[in-house]
């Protein structure tokens, strides 16, 4: 009796280790025969070494791993480097660093692994940089491509070849010329121009400033001028004798005789003439008082 029940506890032992060991098999089939395919990816599948034309979207996908396989394609942007030495028109050697960016079209990532060996980077992408660096650059001098215009120019037109030739494939998001090298003996020429080039425009904003100045200058003195001219044809005998009279009462005034050759002054004589005129013995009188007031 002992017997018995001790191989029923064995038997029992063994079903649930055979039950364990199914379950653990499970597992790993189910683990080896899922994907999960994650945002910017899309998924090819491939069938005994034929890939199907269906690209599969994000989300956990199960296939039969003895005769099929999944591979995601990465269709988010990507950035490729590239550093080419390229001739200028001149036939000077220059090193271009280049950066694209671009990404996969999804609707294309199937016939992209059918057709593309290896490194899509490798294969697909860095080829048709070089070719089109060398294309670009070899219309351009040396010193156009080392200033901004210059790189601005190579890379919208290298952004140009480049869709035209991967636009099937490819979406080229942005094409940057991040460096430009020339020989040493080309730099330090185009640098001695660009020196002289704004030295050159510092001399002639100086050189417009002063003659904006002298303008100034003349414009204050025109000014002066006229304004002096006008004042001296509005000043009559009549107002130099009006101010006189309004200094005199104000008490502010300080007269100065000068003789004339009656010796007698100025104003007085002046007076003289306006208001007497036609009185000589007044005259006498008045003249012969400012010569006794002359010579007190």
């Amino acid at each position: 009796m002992v017997k018995e029940y001790g191989s029923k506890k064995i038997e029992a032992s063994e079903k649930v280790a055979a039950g364990f060991l199914g379950f653990l098999m499970l597992l790993i089939i189910i683990f080896i025969s899922t994907t999960v395919i994650s945002d910017g990816e899309v998924g090819v599948k491939r069938t005994l070494g034929d890939y199907k034309d269906e690209e599969l979207d994000t989300g956990l996908k199960m296939y039969f791993p003895i005769v099929t396989a999944i591979e995601t394609v990465n269709v988010k942007k990507e950035n490729v480097k590239e550093k080419v030495s390229v001739p200028s028109m001149e036939g000077l050697m220059v090193d271009l660093d280049t950066s694209v960016i671009f990404k996969i079209k999804p609707e294309r990532a199937s016939e992209i692994r059918q057709t593309v060996s290896g490194s899509i980077h490798e294969t697909l992408i860095k080829p048709y940089i070089r070719n089109g660096l060398r294309d670009v650059a070899s219309g351009y001098e040396a010193k156009a491509i080392y200033s901004e215009s210059g790189r601005e120019e190579i890379s919208n037109k290298l952004q140009q070849y480049l869709i035209e030739k991967l636009s099937e494939n490819v979406i080229v998001v942005d094409v940057m010329l991040r460096d430009v090298k020339l020989p040493e003996r080309v730099t330090d020429s185009i640098e001695r121009k660009i020196d002289a080039e704004q030295r050159a425009q510092a001399k002639e904003f100086e050189l417009q400033s002063a003659i904006k100045d002298a303008e100034i200058e003349v414009a204050r003195a025109n000014g002066t001028a006229t304004a002096n001219e006008i004042i001296g044809d509005s000043i009559s005998q009549e107002y130099i004798q009006y101010k006189f009279v309004e200094g005199l009462n104000d008490g502010n005034t300080e007269v100065i005789y000068v003789p004339t050759e009656a010796n007698i002054p100025i104003m007085e004589a002046q007076r003289f003439q306006m208001t007497d005129a036609f009185n000589p013995q007044a005259i006498d009188a008045q003249i012969n008082n400012a010569k006794n007031n002359t010579t007190k």
